[in-house]
């Protein structure tokens, strides 16, 4: 039976004794902060719901920390270690009771091994909504289930903290607990195959073995990456909320010069405002001399910019082009037009009403015309996306459609954290994929229709870039799959 006197009774006995345990277990603590680091990033506001004596804060070096926990001899001791920290503030909150005396919204929330001392999950997750950012993430640290009789055991052996009576939960437990907050989980999965340090063995079995199947299901602890969910609208509500928003649709063309006039007159009209900005690439034919024509002669609604790239490839073009826009929303668009520019529409919707805040362009759902995509290259896409829906934790079906929409200030962090990856992709795509995985936003794929080009040829190299997807993949596995 749930006892909270109990529990209280136990947290603050242990309190002392918690720096022995965590010097005892170094590995798994150090590997848990490492983790928790790598999900948030530098700089964040940040709320430790169970925080301890502290260490996990203040390893995740936020602008704002707040650690809250109920045992006051965890707090004291945080505060000793931390408190000269004007980061970090530490404070005793019964979480169980409806106030909680925290009135601030925060970016990230992490709650690291505490579910199982709550006596009710789904109240306390719907109280989170008071604490985190529209746009912010719930991150969760527990022991997995499935080793409950071995730490059960450990404790016994006084190879570990001692156990006191918990909740174990699998992480469909969790993640039925979040959809009922209100919650949708972005990614889950499990971590730390083999606690103890071992060299060689320690580090193969973590960083390999544990994110390949059967053994990625038997991780000492799973961990989730949750984000709050509006409620439906309303039509009448939607389309008020498709005037709010300014958007900048970067249009990379190089060898364009056909189809620079017909972009401009059917792209839609989205939002309060529409920006079209033109980044030419040194083209052989006469882009650059079009974009500026059909910009002097434009007499329409629409806000039209163009610049000329300082490097190579469509990668550094959006980035140029990024860094220009002026609207909240920031969509990238082919100049070949293969995709109908009407059905950026869609990628509209689905950003502002949450449905994701990654939103990928799939042509692999609808058939296609005859000529747009060869077999090979078909192929190539469909293993592309399964090897980067395995590496990203999410649901990838199309990695190279140039169709790619997120919101600005998420763009602002993935530029931030981009030396955590370099600047090693000419296509652009990776950058942006890697860099939303990073921060965990909701990848969403909107299916379009994809058709034959109708001018000029395609800058895409069969072979050379499906050499450097298969580099891309390695990438991946090094700095995001295998920590």
């Amino acid at each position: 039976m749930y006892d909270k006197s109990k529990i209280e009774g136990y947290f603050n006995k242990i309190a002392s004794e918690r720096n022995y345990w965590k010097k005892k277990n170094r590995y798994y603590y150090n590997y848990i902060e490492k983790f928790a680091s790598f999900l948030i990033p530098e700089g964040k506001r940040v709320l430790e719901v169970g925080c301890g004596t502290g260490e996990l804060l203040a390893a995740l070096k936020p602008s704002r920390g707040l650690g809250v926990d109920f045992s006051l001899g965890m707090i004291k001791i945080a505060n000793t270690k931390h408190g000269y920290s004007k980061n970090l503030e530490f404070r005793v909150v019964d979480v169980e009771n409806k106030e909680w005396g925290v009135g601030e919204k925060f970016d990230y929330i992490i709650i690291d091994n505490t579910l199982g001392y709550i006596n009710d999950i789904e109240l306390f997750f719907k109280k989170l909504n008071d604490f985190i950012d529209p746009n912010g993430k719930i991150i969760i640290i527990q022991y997995n289930q499935l080793w409950e009789p071995i730490l059960v055991l450990g404790a016994k052996l006084k190879v570990k903290m001692p156990f006191i009576y918990q909740s174990w939960l699998s992480l469909a437990d969790i993640e039925n607990f979040f959809y009922l907050a209100g919650f949708e989980v972005v990614k889950n999965g499990s971590k730390l195959l083999f606690p103890k340090y071992v060299p060689v063995i320690s580090s193969f079995c973590n960083k390999f073995l544990a994110n390949i199947t059967p053994f990625n299901k038997l991780g000492l602890v799973n961990f989730l990456v949750a984000r709050p969910v509006s409620s439906a609208l309303h039509l009448t509500d939607l389309i008020k909320l498709k005037k709010n928003y300014p958007v900048s649709i970067i249009v990379p063309a190089r060898n364009e010069a056909g189809m620079i006039k017909k972009i401009v007159d059917e792209l839609p009209e989205l939002g309060k405002l529409t920006e079209v900005i033109f980044v030419e690439g040194y083209s052989r034919d006469n882009t650059h001399e079009e974009i500026k024509k059909v910009i002097e002669n434009y007499h329409g609604s629409k806000i039209l910019r163009f610049t000329v790239q300082d490097g190579v490839g469509k990668g550094d073009a959006v980035r140029k082009g990024f860094d220009m826009a002026t609207g909240d929303i920031l969509m990238v668009y082919d100049a070949d037009m293969t995709v109908p520019p009407r059905e950026l529409s869609k990628f509209y919707e689905a950003i502002t009403i949450g449905r994701g805040e990654f939103i990928n362009g799939s042509r692999l759902i609808y058939p296609m015309e005859k000529q747009s995509m060869r077999l090979l290259n078909y192929a190539g896409n469909k293993f592309f996306g399964f090897m980067f829906s395995w590496l990203l934790g999410q649901r990838l079906k199309d990695t190279l459609c140039g169709t790619k929409v997120l919101w600005k200030h998420d763009y602002e962090d993935i530029k931030k954290n981009r030396s955590f990856f370099g600047d090693f992709d000419p296509f652009g795509d990776f950058d942006l994929l890697f860099g939303a995985a990073k921060l965990n936003l909701k990848i969403i794929n909107v299916p379009i229709h994809y058709r034959e080009r109708t001018y000029g040829t395609t800058n895409i190299q069969r072979w050379s870039h499906g050499w450097l997807l298969l580099k891309m993949v390695i990438f991946a596995m090094r700095k995001i799959k295998f920590i």
